[in-house]
Formats: C-alpha cells, sequence, structure tokens
C-alpha cells in the first residue's frame, strides 16, 4: 500500500493575477522596429565585409599564393607558408585542399577562435560552404598547399570582395 501523501494539483489559475514588471521603461513598437533593424544591418554588415580572396590576400604587402590554373569553374592556387610566415585575413568560395611536403604547424584564426593544428603530409579537407580566416605558420617547416576553388559556388557579392593585392596587378 502507498503510505505517501497524495500532492495538491496546482490550478493553472491558482497564482493569477500577476503583474509582471520589467525593470526597462515600456517602448513603443516603433523603437522596437528600429532596433531589429539596426541589429539586421549590423549582422548583414558582417557577413558581407569586404575581403579579399585567398589569392589577392598576402603576408605584409607580398603574395603567398600562386595561381596554377583558373577558368570560369574553379581556381587551382598554390600558397606557401615558411615558418613565421601568414596569410593576412582573406576568404575562399567552397574548396578543397591538400597539403604538400612534410607538414608542420599552422595557426588559424577565424569568427570561431583560434586554433593550432598540426598538420601530417598528405592531409586534405573540404570546405562546402565559403570560410573566412587568417593564418601563420607557427612551426619550423615550410608549409604549401595546393586549393581548388570552386568559382562556380562563391555566392559573395562583388561588392563585398576587396582587391587587395590583385589591385597592384
Amino acid at each position: 500500500m502507498d503510505r505517501r501523501r497524495p500532492r495538491r494539483q496546482r490550478r493553472f489559475n491558482e497564482h493569477w493575477p500577476v503583474t509582471l514588471r520589467s525593470p526597462l521603461p515600456a517602448r513603443t513598437p516603433a523603437v522596437h522596429a528600429a532596433a531589429l533593424l539596426l541589429a539586421s544591418c549590423v549582422a548583414a554588415s558582417a557577413q558581407v565585409a569586404p575581403l579579399p580572396s585567398a589569392l589577392c590576400a598576402g603576408w605584409q604587402g607580398e603574395p603567398v599564393c600562386e595561381r596554377l590554373h583558373e577558368d570560369a569553374q574553379v581556381r587551382i592556387l598554390r600558397c606557401t607558408f615558411p615558418p613565421g610566415i601568414g596569410h593576412e585575413p582573406h576568404y575562399h568560395p567552397p574548396h578543397f585542399g591538400y597539403l604538400l611536403g612534410e607538414g608542420g604547424a599552422m595557426r588559424i584564426t577565424s569568427a570561431a577562435g583560434v586554433q593550432d593544428r598540426v598538420l601530417e603530409a598528405g592531409s586534405f579537407f573540404s570546405n562546402d560552404s565559403e570560410v573566412r580566416h587568417e593564418v601563420l605558420n607557427i612551426g619550423q617547416t615550410t608549409v604549401r598547399y595546393l586549393i581548388v576553388e570552386k568559382k562556380y559556388a562563391d555566392t559573395r557579392a562583388q561588392e563585398a570582395i576587396a582587391p587587395g593585392l590583385c589591385a597592384a596587378g
């Protein structure tokens, strides 16, 4: 036999009326709409901040990537990073990357934070969406990547592409 006392069930409106009070003064719908619009603009501008492509970004005014092939569909780059050399902020459309040579260590900085990665010879990666980042070789060996960018999948608006080093050439 169950000797527990039966629970008293609360009715939905047992504690009503309750007055909810906000520490902030009441705002009109127009103020809420303006705040929402401002937040949208800030978010949209962060998404389309002008950045150079990987080809046009460099390190301290010097290029780090060279174009091996380009047509209407793809761009193939070889990017070379000696120790202590990086790649200033840039973007890639969807792409595939393959590590040429012996490996090394790179620091990748993006909106997600900073990651140090140890790279093994022959490692590869693929991204199905735009990537925005900067990198720095923090290892003792020269790191070389072969990058195949899918130009046909690049959705970045032309006004959101900064010329970078490509403006000089």
